[in-house]
C-alpha cells in the first residue's frame, strides 16, 4: 500500500486508498467511514475544502484541520520530489543515483515508507533529552523536528549533531560498528578539544538526509541488539591509545531513546539513539586530543585506522584542526573558559519559587475557591509507594467516576485496596467497556454501576483475579489493548460524561510506560484538547518522559500549565484537602432504636447504591462561604419552579432561608404515620402510602418533608429513580434491608424505614411490597412489627378520584390551597415579593393563586410581549413548550440546546450563565435549568405545565396548528442525533407520538393515540395527524410501532386500504409480535364490520353480495390466530386481545351468516348453516361464491371453540387485568366484566351452531342431538368451567339445572369426553354450592366416581379436570385412615401436575403471581358441602375493589367472626418458610401462603384456611398454634 502512496499521483488514488492514507495519518475510524460512504477518491480528496469536510462530513474542527494539512503536506511532499529527481543524475537504468555507497542494501519498501511517513504527517517542533539524563525517561515523537544543529553555547549547553544512519543500520555487525564509532570519536574528540558539553544523536536526519524530510526531523532506527553500540566504543581504546582513559571518562555510554510512531503500526520499535559528551575540565585540563578513526575498507574487509588527526568543533560541524600551532597555544584559554562555566553551573543561586499550591488548586477546582460537589474527577495512575498511599486523603474525598490503574498488584498491595477500606467500587477491565450492539447507554450505565460506585479499571491485568487476566509487556499491551482503551475513553467522553463535567487527573507516581502515554492521547483526542487534563508528578523524572510525549500533541506552554511538577505527595495531599467540600471522615449518622446514633460509613452507604440516604446530619458539611454566596440562588430556583432539594430545608431550619410552607396533605400524611407507629399485634410489617398529586402542585416538596422531618425517628431513604422499576425490586429490597439493620444490635429492635418512591409504577410497588414482605419473614421479624413504609409518590390528572379509591391509605395534593393554605401563602408571598422580582418567584406565585387560568393566560401574554417570533431561542421555546405540554416530567438537555443555538462554549464554569446570555429576556424567564442526580447532564423545561400549554396558545400564529410545530421539531437534526442525554431526548420525543393516556397511569381517561395525535384529530384533522405520524415514522428509522400507530389511526377513521397498507408494513417487521398482529386483525375486524353495516342496507342478501365481507371476516380470524400463537410463545407479557378478537369477529361472522336468506328459516331447514358449516356438505349457491372460503369456514366453530376455553382458562387462574403497556396497547373494546362477556359469547357460540329455541330444549331434551345439546349447554353458560362459576356467582340455580338435565341421565354409562365430564362435574358442584337441596345434585361419591374417567396420567388431565380433583378427593372428617391417605395420593399427583402447568401459564411475569384467583375455601361442612365458594364468604360491600383486594391478600379479611364460623382451620407445621399440612403420611405435603408475609418463623405449628386454585391448595391466615397451659 506504502508504494501505492508514493507512485501513484495522488489524482489516481482509488477510494480505498484514500481511506488507507487517512488511517495511517490518525483518522478516527468514524470518519474514514464516511469517507467510504461518500467514494471520496484522489480527485476529490485533491478537490475538498474545510467547509466540505464540516458540512458534509460532520467533521470536528480538529481531525478537519488535520486531514487538510496533511494532504497539502502530501502536495508540497510530491512537488519537492518531484524537483529532487530532475535535479539528480541518472544511472544507466534511467533511475536516480544516491550518495551513500551502501545504499542498494537498504530494501526500496522502507526507503518509500520513509518518504510517505515524512510527507503525510504534520511535524512538530520539539526539545531534545536533556543532557545527562537516561533515555528511558525520555521519548520521542516520529517526525517531530528537533533545533537544527548548533556549535559552541556556553561550553556546559551541549552542542549537537545528527547522524540519520538510515542506510548504516542496514549493514552487518562489524561495519555498522565501525561508522557509529567513526561517528562518536569524532564527535568526541572535536568537544573533548573544545572542552565544551556536546550530544551526537542516531536517528534524526542531517542535511544530507533523503528527500521528503527536513534537517533535525526525528525517524528513529530500528535497535535489535543495543550491544552492538554499546560495544562499538570499544574503539575507544584502539583510536585515542594513550588518552583513552581520558575519552572513557569523557564520552558517555549510549542512550536509547524511544520513538513513538503515534498511530501507524509499525513491527519493530525504532530509538534515536544518542551519546552524551561531558569532558570536566578535572579531566581534560592541558590536553589536545588526536584520535585515529576507524573506517571499514571494502578492498581489505577489514576495520583500518586512519592517521591521527586533532578534530575541533566549527560551529555545527566537526573539523580537523587546520593550524595546530595557534590551537596548542590557545589551550590554557579554553580550559579557563571551561573551569569558569562548571564554576557557574555549581553556583548555589536562590532558584525561583514557583506557587505550586495556588496553581494545583486553581486547575483543580476550575477557578473557584472550592471543588464542586458535582465535579467528576477521572484519576489516571500507576505503582504508589507506600508513602504515596500514606497521602491519599484527598483522593478518598473526591467524586470519582473511574480509575484507570496500570498497577496490577493495585488490589494486593496498592491504591486500590486502600480505596476499597473507605469507598466501594466495582472491579473491571478494559473489555468491560465494550458496550454491546442492543444496550442503550442508560442501560450500559445500569450494567456497570457508573455513577453509584468508582469504576476501578484495571488496565494491565490484575495478579490476584484468578480468571485469565495477567499483566503484559509494553509491546503486547500495544498490541492487545491500545484499541479496547480507545474505545472504552471514547464511549466515557463522547457518551457518557459531558465535556465540562469531569476533570482527567494523571497521578504520575512511578516511571511513566508507554500503556499510560497511550491513554494520554486517547484522552486528548476524545475530550479535544488539554483542557481538563491535569498532571501532577513529585518526581521530575517520571515527568519528563510525559512531558516529551505530551508535547508532541500540544504545545509546550499547554503541557506546563496543567501540570504541577515537584510538589510532594503529602503537600498536594493537604493542599487539595483544603478545597474539599467533604471528607472522608465527615459521615453521616443515622438514628439507632435505642434512642441514640450510629455512624453510616462512606463506603457502606456506596454499596447500597439503590438508596439516596438521609441521615441526622445531612447537609451540615455545607461550608458557611458556599451558603452566603448561594442561599438566594437556591431558594429563588425551587420558588421558580425547581425540585426541592434537601438544602431548602436544611437552610430554613437555620433561618438562613425562610421556612417551606406545611401543606394540608403534609398532616395528612403524618397522621397517617403516627397512626402506624405504635405497633400492634396484627399490623402488616410493611405499609404504603400513596401521595397522588397534580402536576408542579408540590407533591414530591410534601414528600420530601415528611422524610426530612422524620429523620430523627424513623431511617428515611429515597429510592433513586434509576432503580423504581420491577426488575430493580429485589435489589431495593436487599439495600433496604441492610439499611434499617445496618450497625443494629438486634434485628427485632430496628426502627422502620420510611422509604420514598417517586413516579414508579404500582408495579413496582407492589414487587418491592412483596419482596420486603418475604425477607421480613426469612429473618424471622416479630409478627405486629412495622418495618418499612412506603411513601409512593405519583403524579395524577386526577388524584382526589385516586384517593377516593383508597382513603385510608391514599392523599391527594392538588392546585386547589385550604383556607389555611390561603392564608400562608399570602403570608409567604408577601415576604417573596421583598427580596425577589415576581418572575424569579413564579411557580410559587402561580400556586398562591390556584393556578388561576385567566391569571396564567394574563401572566404569558405580558410575558411574550414583543418576543422576535423569528428568533432561534423563540422556537427552542416552542419545542420545550410542545414536550411540556404532552409529556409528563419531559425536558431538552442543555447540550442539546446549546447545538440548536450553535453555541460554542468552551468553560464549564461560565456555561450557564453564556447560555442565559444567549437567550432572550421571555426565554430566560419561562426556563428552569434541571440537573440529573446521577450522570448531571443538565436540562431545560418550562417553569410549568399550564404556563407551557398557554404558551403554545399565544405564541403559535394559529393555537391549533401544533402539528406543523411537531415536523419542525421532528426535522431538527441537531437535536435528535446530539449524542449527550439523547437517550433522554429521544424517549421524550417517542412518548410525544406513541404514549396513550392511563388512568392507571395517573391521566384523566384512557385514550386510543397521544394527547398530542388526539389534539391534532381534534383540532385540525385526521390528514394532518396521519402526515404527523408519518414523518415521525421516518425520523425512527421506520419504526414498526409507529406503523402500528398509522394503522389504528386509519381504521378508526375507516381508512382501511392505508390502515392495511401500514399494518402489514409493522407485521413485516416484527413478525412474532402480538401486539402489531392484533392491530393487523384489528383492522380487517373493524373494516368487517363497516361491510357488515353496508350490507345491512340491503334487503336481499346472497352469498355474491356477502363474499367480500366473509373475506375479510376470515382475514380477522387468521390474524388472530397469528396473535394467539405469538401470545402464548411471548414470555414476559400475556396478550389476550388476539382470542378475545378471534370470538368477536367469529361471533359476528355468524351472525352474518346466518343472516342469508339462503339460510334463513323460510327458505331452508334450521339446520341447513350447521350441516354446511359442521360437515363436507357444501349448498349449491355458496359452492361458487364462496368457492375460496370453504375450508376456513368450516374450521370457524373449533377456532372460536378454542378462544373461548383458552379465555375461561385464563380466568381460571388469574384476576382479570388487561396489560396497559404504551406500545404494547391491546386493541380490544375495553372488557370490564370478562366473565360476563364470556358467558355472553358463549350464548352466541351455542345459538349458532347449536341451532335450538331455548324453549324446545326445555320441553323435549331427549329430542336433542348430542351437538345440539352441547351447543344449548354453551347458550346456557355451562361449556367452560369459568361461565359455570360465574353462574353459581349470581345465584342461577335454575339454569344450572337445566345445564344438568342435558347431561346423560347416567354419565358413568354415557362416553363423554374430558371437557364434558368437567363442565358436568363443575355444573353439579355449583349447584350444589347454589341450591344443596336440589334433586337434580349428585352425591360426592357419584362425582368422584365420574372423574375417575379423567386419563389416569395426571400430565394428560385439564388443569380445569385437575382442579375438580383437588376438590372431590380433598379428604373428609369422617374417612378412614387408608382413604384419607389414598385421598391425599390422588390430590398430591393432581396437585404436582396443576402446579408445573401454573408455572408455565404464569410465564416470567411476577406480578401474575399476586392475581391468582381462589375459587373455593375448604368449609366445615361434609360430602359437597365441605367446599365454599368465594362468592358465599362474607365481604365489605362499602369498601373498594382495590381496598377489598388488599383486605383480602393481607388477611385482614380473616378476622370477621362470620368467616371462622364458616371456613374450616387445619393443622400444619412450618419448616424454614415452608407450610406443610397435617395429614398425609407418605410424603410432605407443601401448601403455598397466599401472603408469604404472613408465614410464621422458625419450625412452628399453625393453623390456617384452606383455599382451592388453579395452581393447587393456597394456605390463608396462617396462624402458629398456641401451647396448651
Amino acid at each position: 500500500m506504502t508504494e501505492e502512496f508514493d507512485h501513484l499521483p495522488i489524482e489516481k488514488w482509488t477510494v480505498e486508498l484514500v481511506n488507507s492514507w487517512l488511517k495511517s495519518i490518525g483518522v478516527k475510524e468514524e470518519y474514514t467511514d464516511r469517507f467510504l460512504k461518500e467514494e471520496v477518491d484522489g480527485q476529490v480528496l485533491l478537490a475538498l475544502t474545510k467547509d466540505d469536510l464540516k458540512t458534509n462530513f460532520e467533521m470536528k474542527s480538529g481531525p478537519t484541520l488535520l486531514v487538510i494539512n496533511k494532504r497539502n503536506e502530501l502536495i508540497a511532499s510530491r512537488q519537492r520530489s518531484k524537483k529532487l529527481q530532475e535535479k539528480q543524475p541518472c544511472n544507466a537504468n534511467n533511475k536516480p543515483v544516491t550518495g551513500d555507497v551502501h545504499s542498494q542494501t537498504r530494501p526500496k519498501r522502507d526507503t518509500e515508507k520513509e518518504k510517505v511517513d515524512s510527507a503525510s504527517t504534520f511535524k512538530r517542533d520539539c526539545r531534545p533529552r536533556p543532557f545527562g539524563t537516561d533515555g528511558i525517561s525520555w521519548t520521542y515523537i516520529k517526525h517531530n523536528v528537533l533545533q537544527p544543529e548548533s556549535g559552541i553555547i556556553d561550553l556546559i549547553e551541549p552542542c549537537h549533531e545528527y547522524k540519520s544512519l538510515v542506510n548504516a543500520v542496514q549493514l552487518d555487525r562489524t561495519r555498522l560498528q565501525a561508522k557509529f564509532a567513526k561517528e562518536v570519536l569524532k564527535f568526541a574528540a572535536g568537544c573533548m578539544n573544545v572542552r565544551s558539553n556536546g550530544t551526537i544523536h542516531f536517528g534524526v536526519m542531517d542535511s544530507r538526509g533523503d528527500a521528503g524530510h527536513v534537517h533535525g526531523e526525528i525517524t528513529g532506527i530500528p535497535v535489535l541488539e543495543r550491544d552492538i553500540y554499546v560495544d562499538a566504543l570499544d574503539y575507544i581504546e584502539r583510536c585515542f591509545s594513550k588518552d583513552a582513559d581520558d575519552a572513557r571518562q569523557c564520552i558517555r555510554p549510549p542512550q536509547f531513546v524511544e520513538v513513538n510512531v503515534g498511530a501507524v503500526k509499525c513491527e519493530e520499535k525504532r530509538y534515536v539513539v544518542e551519546v552524551d559528551i561531558e569532558p570536566k575540565i578535572i579531566i581534560v585540563k592541558n590536553r589536545v586530543y588526536s584520535i585515529k578513526l576507524p573506517n571499514f575498507k571494502e578492498t581489505s574487509n577489514k576495520v583500518e585506522l586512519e592517521k591521527a588527526t586533532i578534530y575541533w568543533r566549527v560551529g555545527s560541524k566537526t573539523e580537523p584542526v587546520e593550524d595546530q600551532n595557534v590551537f596548542y597555544q590557545r589551550v590554557r584559554d579554553r580550559d579557563a573558559r571551561r573551569e569558569e562555566a562548571e564554576h557557574s553551573a555549581f553556583v548555589n543561586t536562590p532558584a525561583i519559587s514557583q506557587d505550586l499550591g495556588r496553581k494545583l488548586t486553581m486547575l483543580v477546582t476550575c477557578g473557584k475557591k472550592i471543588i464542586e460537589k458535582e465535579k467528576w474527577f477521572i484519576l489516571v495512575t500507576n505503582k504508589m509507594t507506600k508513602e504515596d498511599l500514606s497521602n491519599i486523603e484527598f483522593l478518598l474525598n473526591m467524586k470519582i467516576f473511574c480509575v484507570f490503574d496500570f498497577d496490577p498488584d493495585s488490589n494486593i498491595t496498592g491504591f486500590c485496596r486502600e480505596y476499597l477500606q473507605y469507598h466501594a467500587a466495582n472491579l473491571h477491565f478494559l473489555q468491560n467497556y465494550k458496550m454491546p450492539s442492543h444496550m442503550s447507554i442508560a442501560d450500559f450505565q445500569c450494567h456497570l454501576h457508573l455513577f453509584e460506585q468508582t469504576s476501578w479499571i484495571f488496565c494491565n491485568g490484575r495478579n490476584d483475579f484468578k480468571g485469565n487476566e495477567p499483566p503484559t509487556d509494553e509491546m503486547t499491551w500495544i498490541r492487545t489493548k491500545v484499541t479496547l482503551l480507545r474505545e472504552c475513553v471514547s464511549l466515557i467522553c463522547k457518551q457518557i460524561l459531558p465535556k465540562g463535567t469531569f476533570l482527567v487527573l494523571f497521578l504520575l507516581t512511578a516511571p511513566v510506560e508507554k500503556p499510560l502515554l497511550h491513554t494520554f492521547c486517547e484522552f486528548f483526542t476524545d475530550m479535544e484538547g488539554h483542557e481538563d487534563i491535569i498532571c501532577i508528578s513529585e518526581s521530575e523524572e517520571n515527568f519528563t518522559k510525559w512531558q516529551s510525549f505530551a508535547e508532541g500533541s500540544c504545545d509546550k506552554d499547554v503541557v506546563d500549565r496543567s501540570s504541577v511538577v515537584g510538589m510532594k505527595m503529602s503537600h498536594v495531599n493537604a493542599t487539595l484537602q483544603s478545597v474539599q467540600s467533604v471528607t472522608s471522615r465527615n459521615t453521616k449518622q443515622l438514628p439507632t432504636f435505642m434512642k441514640g446514633m450510629c455512624i453510616l460509613q462512606t463506603r457502606d452507604e456506596e454499596r447500597i447504591s439503590s438508596l439516596e440516604i438521609l441521615s441526622l446530619n445531612h447537609c451540615d458539611e455545607t461550608i458557611q462561604e458556599f451558603v452566603e454566596a448561594e442561599k438566594e440562588n437556591i431558594e429563588s430556583h425551587f420558588y421558580r419552579g425547581g425540585r426541592v432539594r434537601w438544602l431548602n430545608f436544611w437552610l430554613a431550619d437555620r433561618k438562613n432561608v425562610g421556612e417551606v410552607i406545611q401543606r394540608d396533605a403534609y398532616r395528612e400524611i403524618s397522621n397517617i404515620l403516627t397512626g402506624y407507629l405504635p405497633g400492634h399485634a396484627e399490623q402488616a410489617p410493611v405499609k404504603i402510602i400513596n401521595v397522588y398529586h397534580e402536576p408542579v402542585s408540590g407533591g414530591s416538596t410534601v414528600a420530601r418533608q415528611v422524610l426530612w422531618n422524620n429523620r430523627k425517628n424513623l431511617r428515611c431513604a429515597v429510592v433513586k429513580p434509576s432503580y423504581s422499576a420491577s426488575n430493580f425490586a429485589v435489589v431495593v429490597c436487599e439495600h433496604a434491608i441492610t439499611f434499617r439493620e445496618y450497625d443494629e444490635k438486634d434485628t427485632q429492635k430496628c426502627l422502620p424505614v420510611l422509604l420514598l418512591i417517586e413516579d414508579c409504577d404500582s408495579e413496582f410497588l407492589n414487587d418491592l411490597k412483596n419482596e420486603l414482605e418475604v425477607a421480613i419473614n426469612s429473618k424471622r421479624i416479630v409478627h405486629g412489627t412495622l418495618c418499612f413504609i412506603l411513601l409512593s409518590c405519583r403524579m395524577s390528572l386526577n388524584p382526589q378520584k385516586m384517593c377516593k379509591m383508597s382513603p385510608l391509605t391514599n392523599v391527594a395534593v392538588t392546585h386547589r390551597l385550604s383556607d389555611r393554605e390561603k392564608e400562608c401563602f399570602a403570608q409567604k408571598r408577601e415576604m417573596l415579593e421583598k427580596q425577589y422580582k415576581p418572575e424569579f418567584i413564579l411557580t410559587f406565585v402561580l400556586m398562591s393563586e390556584g393556578y388561576n387560568h385567566e391569571y396564567v393566560q394574563k401572566f404569558v401574554k405580558g410575558l411574550l410581549q414583543g418576543i422576535d417570533r423569528a428568533a432561534l431561542d423563540t422556537r427552542l421555546i416552542l419545542y420545550v413548550a410542545l414536550l411540556n405540554s404532552y409529556v409528563q416530567n419531559s425536558f431538552i438537555p442543555l447540550s442539546h440546546c446549546e447545538a440548536l443555538l450553535a453555541l460554542r462554549i468552551r468553560m464549564e464554569r461560565f456555561r450557564q450563565h453564556a447560555f442565559e446570555n444567549s437567550l432572550s429576556e421571555q426565554a430566560r424567564l419561562v426556563f428552569v435549568h434541571l440537573r440529573d442526580d446521577l450522570t448531571y447532564i443538565e436540562g431545560i423545561r418550562i417553569i410549568n405545565t399550564l404556563v407551557a400549554k398557554e404558551i403554545l396558545q399565544q405564541l403559535l400564529e394559529d393555537p391549533n396548528q401544533q402539528s406543523q410545530l411537531a415536523v419542525q421539531l421532528l426535522h431538527e437534526d441537531v437535536l435528535f442525533e446530539h449524542r449527550f442525554g439523547k437517550d433522554d431526548y429521544v424517549k421524550f420525543l417517542r412518548a410525544l407520538f406513541i404514549r396513550r393516556c392511563r388512568i392507571s397511569k395517573g391521566d384523566e381517561s384512557d385514550s386510543f393515540f397521544s394527547p398530542l395525535i388526539e389534539q391534532v384529530i381534534k383540532n385540525e384533522s385526521h390528514d394532518k395527524a396521519v402526515k404527523l405520524l408519518k414523518e415521525a415514522y421516518k425520523r425512527f428509522s421506520d419504526d414498526p410501532f409507529f406503523a402500528q400507530q398509522l394503522a389504528r389511526l386509519n381504521y378508526r377513521h375507516d381508512h382501511y386500504e392505508e390502515a392495511k397498507y401500514w399494518a402489514e408494513i409493522a407485521a413485516a417487521k416484527l413478525t412474532t409480535n402480538s401486539y402489531i398482529l392484533d392491530t393487523k386483525g384489528r383492522v380487517y375486524s373493524r373494516w368487517f364490520n363497516a361491510k357488515c353495516k353496508t350490507i345491512e342496507k340491503i334487503a336481499y342478501k346472497t352469498p355474491e353480495n356477502t363474499a367480500d365481507a366473509v373475506e375479510t371476516a376470515l382475514e380477522a380470524m387468521e390474524c388472530f390466530c397469528k396473535c394467539e400463537e405469538a401470545a402464548i410463545a411471548e414470555r414476559e407479557t400475556m396478550n389476550s386481545s388476539g382470542f378475545f378478537g378471534a370470538v368477536e369477529v367469529g361471533c359476528n361472522l355468524l351472525k352474518l351468516i346466518f343472516s342469508l336468506h339462503i339460510f334463513s328459516s323460510n327458505v331452508s331447514k334450521p339446520s341447513e348453516c350447521q350441516k354446511y358449516l359442521l360437515t363436507d356438505y357444501i349448498p349449491e349457491s355458496v359452492k361458487k361464491p364462496w368457492e375460496h372460503f370453504h375450508e376456513k369456514l368450516k374450521n370457524l366453530q373449533p377456532l372460536i371453540l378454542k378462544a373461548l376455553e383458552w379465555i375461561s382458562e385464563d380466568l381460571s387462574y388469574f384476576q382479570t387485568d388487561l396489560n396497559t403497556e404504551e406500545e404494547n396497547t391491546v386493541e380490544s373494546p375495553e372488557i370490564k366484566y370478562p366473565k360476563q362477556w364470556l358467558v355472553s359469547k358463549s350464548y352466541v357460540y351455542g345459538k349458532y351452531f347449536g341451532d335450538v329455541s331455548p324453549k324446545a330444549s326445555h320441553s323435549n331434551s331427549a329430542s336433542l342431538t348430542p351437538i345440539m345439546k352441547r351447543m344449548r349447554i354453551f347458550q346456557l353458560g355451562g361449556g367452560t368451567i369459568t361461565t359455570i362459576f360465574s353462574l353459581l356467582a349470581e345465584q342461577k340455580d335454575q339454569v344450572l339445572e337445566e345445564i344438568i338435565s342435558l347431561y346423560p341421565g347416567n354419565p358413568l354409562q354415557a362416553n363423554m369426553s374430558q371437557t364434558d365430564i368437567v363442565n358436568c362435574i363443575a355444573s353439579h358442584i355449583a349447584l350444589s354450592c347454589c341450591k344443596p337441596q336440589s334433586h337434580k345434585v349428585v352425591s360426592l361419591q357419584n362425582l368422584q366416581k365420574l372423574s375417575r374417567q379423567f386419563p389416569g396420567e395426571k400430565c394428560l388431565c385439564f388443569p380445569s379436570a385437575l382442579f375438580l380433583i383437588t376438590l372431590l378427593f380433598w379428604p373428609g372428617e369422617h374417612d378412614d385412615t387408608n382413604e384419607r391417605e389414598s385421598k391425599y395420593e390422588e390430590v398430591l399427583s393432581a396437585v404436582e401436575a396443576l402446579r408445573q402447568g401454573y408455572w408455565k401459564k404464569m410465564k416470567d411475569i411476577p406480578q401474575r403471581k399476586q392475581r391468582i384467583y381462589t375459587h373455593f375455601f375448604l368449609s366445615n361442612g361434609t360430602g359437597l358441602n365441605k367446599i365454599v365458594h368465594k362468592s358465599k364468604v362474607p365481604q365489605s360491600e362499602k369498601l373498594s375493589l382495590p381496598e377489598r383486594r388488599i383486605k383480602w391478600f393481607t388477611g385482614e379479611v380473616w378476622k370477621k367472626p362470620e368467616i371462622a364460623e364458616r371456613l374450616k382451620r387445619v393443622s400444619g407445621w412450618t419448616e424454614d418458610g415452608t407450610v406443610y399440612l397435617e395429614g398425609p403420611k407418605k410424603r410432605k405435603f407443601s401448601i403455598p401462603p397466599l401472603n408469604p408475609g404472613s408465614v410464621p418463623h422458625g419450625n412452628e405449628n399453625v393453623t390456617f384456611y384452606l383455599g382451592f386454585t388453579f395452581s393447587g391448595p393456597v394456605a390463608l391466615d396462617i396462624t402458629a398454634s398456641q401451647q396448651p397451659d
